[in-house]
């Protein structure tokens, strides 16, 4: 049996607890085992965040419980109790990109992929990498081949589009498809990677990595485990990846042909014979090409524009050939949809796009994919491939011009802010920091608008940036702000962070002192602390108090000194966190009637005092700790607010149960239980029910 109280164990226990913080149930229990640490070593200790700090804090736990049974046995309480990670099943259902109905030739590379997987396991990661140009066909190989194995990795197959994305990013997407939510999912970037590892270290999985740009972006995401296969997909080979290399060429001529038979078959490909030597030259062997001409092979060519020069690369050559047979309707919206690398267009950003009506942006959607201009996503939205898309914007500039190309981003960005305005608002209908801006946007409740914002997050941060390079900083600056809501209710922190740090940096030059500036520096500063990104947390919720006082905006400076409490909370800087909450107390005494935040004001005081006993608690001052609480427990009961009800029962037996007094703690957990069974919050009654376990073991 694993001895409880050695430094591996404590330093696993501390791991867990480290990991389990992108959760509300797991900041709670980081916290109290930040006050329990505090007690069994006598002194305050910084949360750990790295291993080697971890190890460090378990070594001075580990001594002072070897020398005090009743350290011991309190620590022991609390580890039995923590929450381990979740056993992550992977779906045996895959998740890659469809495959295509026709394959042709890529024999000797599907051998290659086949003796990489197959070959006996040394320790090095099983890794291989297609690469080639645009268009040669290496994201279907690549999902070609890992649909025919699926019962060589019966645990999962999962797929990654990197793309530009960040690595926490991508390890948040996979983890995603190995089942967990979102609020189990670790905020480091290294607790991550470490995570995704061990779910993947005893189990069969083919994972493939697509449009790759550096070997940087896939070493987070290597397992060096015997039965995982990793397939990196890129345009050129990456130096240092270490990986076996699969050039991938033009087709030959005779599969070419194959190709076309398969697709059109064999009386179409015999009724072109007068032109398919020339489609197959302009082709030159690409895949891509080749689907599109196969698309109209019996169609005589269009002939080309007066002047036009011919395209020498055959994906735009193809990508012409198709844009010319387009309805003149369809073709503007081809050219001005690609203006902008929107992630997953829908039909309501394309009818903006092109200032059309949602149906008759469907069709010309269509239109665009069965001409594979577009690509349909799993989801129901439509994406360009990067080189097609640089192939819309050359021709919107070469027809449209500057004018009209402008005024159709800018009418994009006005839909998704009205969206993003729209749904905070009914996100939050009564939050000060919501913006107030009109919209003509609405949703029925609260749920639906959180999805909402949740589906267009990533196309909200591009929005963002798109506002910036236009030099619309108001709408950059409001996107921002409207998505608090999806950074309080989901998450996606690591997706919105790039638009937050844009919506900083044009506040602090061009509306410094003002609402706004202390508004995105507060949600930027919230955004780092949930991510586990402490430092840089720190001078961003400094910078949101600063730009809040300057704006005479007391209810805000108020918040940003309470989140700076929160933080040191997170880092287990209990004297300084309570010190916060004092120096909050203060800025909310400066509020007066008919003041801007009074009518909030009742509110706020009882969530301070929740944080005040919390802090106290954790600091051993349990008679004031109690005292703050129950404060905050009679706002909480008056107002009707069921699940700060519970959250302040818990803390409140919490307090008790750490002051030897588990029969005072075992009926707050019991009304806090209750409380919470209309709220669907399942990580805290888990955790409800592990106090309630030590309650009637202590007694």
């Amino acid at each position: 049996m694993m001895d409880l109280i050695s430094v591996g164990a404590i330093s696993a226990v501390l791991a867990a607890v480290g990991t389990g913080t992108a959760s509300e149930v797991g900041r709670r229990v980081a916290e109290t085992a930040g006050g329990l640490v505090r007690r069994i070593v006598g002194r305050e200790v910084a949360a750990p965040t790295t291993p080697g700090q971890r190890d460090a804090v378990a070594r001075l736990v580990h001594e002072r419980a070897q020398a005090d049974p009743q350290l011991a046995a309190e620590w022991l309480m609390f580890a039995r109790g923590v929450p381990a990670p979740r056993a992550v099943r992977p779906s045996a259902r895959p998740c890659l990109p469809t495959a295509p109905r026709f394959f042709t030739d890529r024999q000797q590379a599907m051998k290659l992929l086949d003796k990489e997987a197959s070959r006996p396991h040394d320790g090095r990661p099983r890794l291989a990498q297609l690469h080639g140009p645009e268009g040669i066909g290496t994201t279907t190989l690549a999902c070609h081949w890992g649909w025919r194995q699926t019962a060589r990795f019966p645990d999962g197959q999962l797929y990654a589009d990197l793309g530009t994305l960040p690595p926490e990013v991508v390890l948040g997407t996979l983890l995603r498809q190995l089942g967990l939510p979102d609020d189990e999912i670790p905020p480091a970037t290294h607790d991550r990677a470490d995570f995704f590892r061990e779910c993947l270290a005893e189990r069969r999985v083919l994972l493939v990595l697509d449009h790759v740009e550096s070997a940087a972006q896939v070493q987070p995401l290597l397992s060096s485990a015997p039965d995982v296969f990793t397939i990196v997909v890129a345009r050129r080979p990456l130096v240092g990846l270490g990986a076996l290399q699969i050039p991938i060429g033009p087709l030959a001529r005779r599969d070419a042909m194959q190709m076309l038979r398969n697709l059109v078959g064999e009386p179409a490909v015999n009724a072109a014979r007068p032109t398919l030597p020339g489609v197959l030259d302009r082709c030159a062997g690409l895949p891509y090409a080749l689907h599109a001409a196969a698309l109209s092979l019996t169609v005589p060519p269009e002939l080309p524009e007066d002047n036009a020069v011919p395209e020498s690369d055959p994906v735009h050559a193809a990508a012409e050939d198709s844009y010319r047979r387009l309805t003149p309707g369809a073709a503007r919206l081809y050219r001005l949809t690609g203006l902008r690398d929107w992630p997953a267009l829908d039909t309501t950003a394309a009818a903006h796009a092109a200032d059309l009506d949602r149906s008759e942006a469907a069709a010309h959607l269509e239109e665009l994919a069965e001409a594979l201009l577009v690509e349909r996503t799993d989801a129901g939205r439509y994406r360009y491939r990067p080189a097609l898309r640089s192939h819309a914007e050359r021709k919107a500039a070469a027809v449209d011009g500057i004018g009209p190309c402008s005024a159709a981003v800018a009418r994009v960005i006005a839909g998704y802010r009205d969206l993003a305005v729209g749904a905070a608002q009914a996100a939050l209908p009564q939050s000060w920091r919501v913006p107030s801006a009109r919209s003509p946007v609405s949703y029925p409740d609260p749920g639906t608008a959180v999805a909402a914002l949740a589906a267009e997050a990533p196309n909200l941060v591009e929005a963002v940036h798109a506002a910036e390079e236009f030099g619309d900083r108001d709408t950059a600056t409001l996107l921002c702000r409207a998505l608090w809501p999806l950074q309080l209710k989901v998450g996606h922190h690591d997706v919105l962070l790039p638009a937050l740090r844009a919506g900083v940096q044009i506040a602090d030059d061009h509306f410094p002192g003002t609402l706004t500036a202390g508004a995105l520096h507060f949600q930027l500063a919230h955004c780092l602390m949930e991510l586990s990104r402490w430092a840089e947390a720190e001078p961003e919720s400094l910078a949101a108090a600063r730009e809040e006082q300057v704006a005479g905006h007391a209810r805000g400076h108020a918040s940003a000194v309470e989140l700076r409490g929160l933080l040191r909370m997170r880092e287990w800087r209990f004297e300084e966190a309570y010190a916060c909450f004092e120096e909050a107390a203060r800025v909310y005494d400066t509020i007066g009637p008919g003041d801007e935040g009074s009518n909030d004001l009742p509110r706020a005081r009882a969530l301070l005092a929740r944080h005040r006993g919390r802090a106290l608690g954790h600091l051993g001052r349990r008679a004031e700790a109690v005292e703050h609480l129950n404060r905050a427990l009679r706002f909480f009961r008056d107002s009707g607010e069921a699940y700060n009800t519970a959250r302040t029962l818990t803390d409140l037996a919490e307090t008790h149960l750490d002051g030897g007094a588990p029969g005072t703690a075992l009926p707050l957990i019991d009304e806090a239980l209750a409380a919470l069974q209309q709220e669907r919050a399942d990580h805290h009654v888990a955790w409800l029910r592990t106090l309630r376990e030590r309650c009637l073991r202590a007694e």
